[in-house]
């Protein structure tokens, strides 16, 4: 009766202008964040007993169409755009204000998940935990926060956005696509060894602005059902072209020992499949908002997009909490060798099938870890020299965890 009544406040608080199916999507995009991390990310154990990351795309590489599914990065940040575009032209104040909201609201999970794992280091370390986990659980927990800061940036682009939407429509996204593939050509091209390594980060910023473009385009009126079609065909059409004929690897996320990597930074290739994924939006829009009028399935997307920052923050900690301690499995008496799923090599059918047995129960930890950590995106408090002191010291926990997440000291 709990969970009825749960979905009936939701339903009855919720507006009636509400986009249902924006709100939809979004959901769908972060689950697809957790979901992606936890099946395609696994660990070796080694003879001391730290874990390493590892990843069964190694192994299978015929599995690499699972990470054209769950790359949604594009979906997101096609409704970042989408949102972001009308919040800005409803907001009450100047768009200094606004973007300084918009931050605040972004940093605040990122600063306390990095600082409590800077205080959980050196526990985890007196009580016993190799300096290598560590290491490695500080690059997993660190990995899916660049994303923070790039949106960060897209969304400080929002009212050019939308003057370049106002003027060229959907096409506002067309010279991104061009200078990302203008970048593929020279670093994988005929002179690809005279071309220094730095070249790659010029595709980070117009990589991801083409989807958020797109978002801006579509809240404004100037993304039409015909131009969606164009995406998903288009999109489709250059994705397969660049496998079959210029050989892009298969995979959208890296994959250990492989030298080319088509998402950090974005190859054209993501920009191929997000340009898809947003045509196939836009048009599914309508019938998506009409899903979403059941209550039932209305309740679910309202929980996770109030925890959106939430589970980007912390969903590889929840996988962290059961793979640490099984690192110690072998060490307990009883019990011998690594967990299958766990702490075992993602190179075998078992592993795979170990892994999605290890699913829900990584989801029972990110929601039991998020009735703590939701409260980092609470509004700060008011003011005041504790208050105060209490940031300064995050953020100086938060600075510690990056040297030692990114290896600079």
């Amino acid at each position: 009766m709990s969970v009825r009544r749960l979905v009936s406040r939701i339903e009855a608080s919720t507006p009636a202008h509400r986009d249902r199916a924006v709100d939809g999507l979004r959901a769908l995009a972060l689950l697809a964040v957790p979901a992606g991390h936890w099946l395609l990310g696994g660990f070796t154990l080694d003879g001391d007993g730290a874990l390493h990351n590892a990843s069964p795309l190694s192994a299978f590489a015929v599995f690499s169409p699972v990470s054209w599914v769950l790359q949604m990065l594009g979906v997101f940040f096609l409704v970042g755009g989408y949102a972001s575009v009308l919040s800005h032209r409803r907001r009450p104040s100047t768009t200094r204000a606004w973007l300084r909201g918009r931050m605040v609201r972004l940093g605040r999970p990122v600063l306390g998940v990095t600082a409590v794992w800077a205080l959980m280091i050196p526990v985890l370390y007196a009580a016993g935990v190799p300096g290598d986990t560590l290491r490695t659980g500080a690059k997993l927990v660190i990995q899916p926060l660049w994303f923070v800061g790039v949106y960060a940036v897209v969304t400080a682009l929002t009212p050019y956005c939308a003057r370049a939407a106002g003027w060229l429509g959907g096409w506002a996204a067309a010279p991104l696509l061009g200078s990302v593939a203008a970048v593929d050509f020279l670093r994988y091209g005929p002179y690809a060894d005279a071309v220094p390594s730095w070249l790659s980060v010029l595709n980070i910023l117009p990589g991801w602005l083409f989807a958020y473009q797109l978002g801006v385009s579509w809240a404004l009126g100037r993304l039409s059902r015909r131009g969606a079609g164009l995406l998903l065909v288009g999109g489709g059409a250059l994705f397969a072209v660049l496998l079959l004929a210029f050989h892009y690897p298969a995979s959208m996320v890296g994959v250990p020992g492989e030298a080319r990597t088509n998402s950090h930074p974005p190859s054209l290739l993501v920009l191929a499949l997000a340009s898809a994924q947003s045509g196939a939006a836009v048009l599914l829009h309508g019938r998506i908002g009409r899903a979403l009028r059941r209550p039932a399935l209305w309740a679910p997307v309202v929980v996770i997009n109030l925890s959106a920052m939430t589970i980007l923050c912390w969903h590889q900690t929840a996988m962290l909490t059961a793979a640490v301690p099984a690192s110690f499995a072998g060490a307990v008496p009883g019990l011998t060798g690594a967990v299958p799923g766990l702490t075992t090599s993602p190179d075998s059918v078992g592993w795979i099938l170990a892994r999605l047995a290890w699913m829900p129960v990584f989801a029972a930890l990110l929601v039991l870890i998020s009735l703590y950590a939701r409260r980092f995106e609470a509004p700060w408090e008011a003011g005041g020299r504790t208050a105060n002191a209490r940031r300064a010291a995050a953020g100086l926990l938060a600075a510690g965890f990056a040297v030692f997440a990114l290896r600079l000291a």
